[in-house]
């Protein structure tokens, strides 16, 4: 048997974060974008940007890609509806990204189960041979229906991609649509070619029948604006021996500890792209005198509570792990502590620093990256500055009431929509794992601290 792919997701090209090919005045007032059907937005660029006249113009936006997979070969295991849903059943090819599967992209009418691809082959039925998660794209047999356990089925289906486009502003004045690539996950605005301005993205949520208010992203800022540089800089009044160290050339021993996030296997060229490598190798160009000693621990799925509640001798014990080695710096990341709230907080990461200080480390605290939207209450990922966790307000009032510095990265990513960027498309398991973009913005926030 083999698998047909009508639609090929193409690989994208590492960039950063986007900005204009040829950026507009920093005073600029921003385009406006507004829908006027269901596929058709009114873009107006006013006067002073770089046109001599305001320049208006209605932009037809292209419908989801959708592919078709026919044919794929599967042997099903037992459809579990007590676990998550990319976890219910074996996962559809098309809609599986770096460990999950991503939601409501799969044709829930399109799937078809059968014992093969050919003219008169059995088909099967949904909820008495097998049950499907349709909104997650995974599909496992029932029992007493008539797939065998050891059984290799045919799925076919169609599915449609993730995708950004860009409306750009040309340098004769011309506004058009340039399309994005399709991903199943972290789809990336075009690149644009020199003259060109990007002045609002459009964001073709998946398997959607119309555009919405929430799927605009008018460009309003290029960047995260940078506060001014505290003097004394954060680092100067709570990282004074890290920064000595820094500075003098003395072994600096950093420990970054957190979740999956931290291990950050999954992020291509990990030893690179990491958040904990990019914010070292960043400190060693700031300070080139600096000799500076990484190491991570890191468990996936658990949190500090999961480290306090191991044993002497195991793998992820926390007097062992962390405190034995004797860091000088220990940067925490833990999304995954997310469920507690500021009281908790206030309990939790007390005993942490009365343990640090017991042994002389400093610490930088990240506030966590935005994860799925419904994980977060948002409903969409528009006019989402203020991170709404009870965690990240406990982060912030601990810091405010303690020795310790924030680094405060949950800021940076509430402001991505300014960008014109989704936040989740930085989420290569369309969850709550940032891709290599979403790592640089964790050592944006540790490097804002440092003069």
């Amino acid at each position: 048997m083999s698998t047909r792919l009508r639609f090929f997701a193409l690989a994208i090209q590492l960039t950063t974060l986007p900005a204009f090919a040829t950026a507009p005045k920093p005073d600029a007032p921003p385009a406006t974008i507004k829908l006027v059907g269901d596929w058709q937005v009114e873009v107006t660029v006013p006067a002073s940007q770089p046109t001599a006249a305001p320049v208006t113009a209605r932009l037809d936006i292209a419908p989801p890609d959708v592919a078709t997979v026919v044919d794929e070969p599967k042997v099903l295991p037992l459809f579990d509806p007590k676990a998550a849903g990319w976890r219910r059943g074996a996962p559809l090819r098309g809609v599986i990204t770096q460990e999950t599967t991503s939601r409501f992209l799969l044709d829930p009418m399109s799937l078809v189960v059968a014992d093969s691809a050919k003219s008169g082959s059995t088909q099967y039925a949904i909820d008495r041979d097998y049950a499907a998660d349709l909104e997650w794209g995974t599909v496992g047999r029932l029992p007493g229906g008539r797939i065998g356990e050891k059984q290799q089925v045919s799925l076919s289906y169609r599915y449609a991609p993730l995708r950004i486009d860009s409306i750009v502003l040309e340098a004769d004045g011309a506004l058009h649509v340039v399309k994005g690539m399709p991903h199943v996950a972290t789809p990336r605005p075009p690149e644009l070619t020199a003259g060109q301005s990007r002045v609002a993205n459009v964001f073709v949520a998946g398997r959607l029948t119309k555009l919405g208010p929430e799927h605009l992203f008018p460009i309003l800022e290029t960047s995260y604006p940078e506060p001014p540089q505290a003097s004394p800089s954060v680092a100067e009044q709570r990282l004074p021996k890290t920064l000595r160290k820094l500075r003098s050339g003395e072994p600096l021993r950093v420990l970054a500890w957190g979740d999956s996030v931290t291990v950050g296997s999954y992020v291509p060229d990990a030893d690179k792209n990491r958040w904990q490598a990019q914010f070292v190798a960043r400190l060693g160009e700031r300070f080139p005198q600096a000799k500076i000693e990484l190491s991570s621990e890191a468990w996936g799925g658990k949190n500090t509570g999961s480290y306090l509640a191991e044993p002497p001798g195991s793998l992820h014990n926390y007097q062992e792990k962390v405190l034995d080695g004797r860091p000088d710096l220990i940067v925490s990341e833990f999304v995954n502590d997310a469920g507690l709230k500021p009281a908790q907080v206030l309990e939790r990461y007390g005993k942490l620093l009365a343990d640090f200080e017991r042994i002389g480390a400093e610490w930088i605290i990240l506030t966590p990256h935005y994860v799925r939207p419904d994980w977060m209450g948002l409903a969409a990922e528009r006019d989402i500055d203020q991170d709404p966790r009870p965690y990240v307000a406990g982060l912030r009032t601990f810091a405010e009431q303690h020795p310790v510095a924030l680094a405060d990265a949950s800021l940076r990513w509430g402001r991505l929509w300014r960008q014109g960027i989704p936040y989740a498309s930085l989420l290569s398991n369309a969850i709550n794992h940032p891709d290599e973009r979403g790592m640089k913005l964790f050592a944006d926030s540790l490097m804002s601290l440092f003069p």
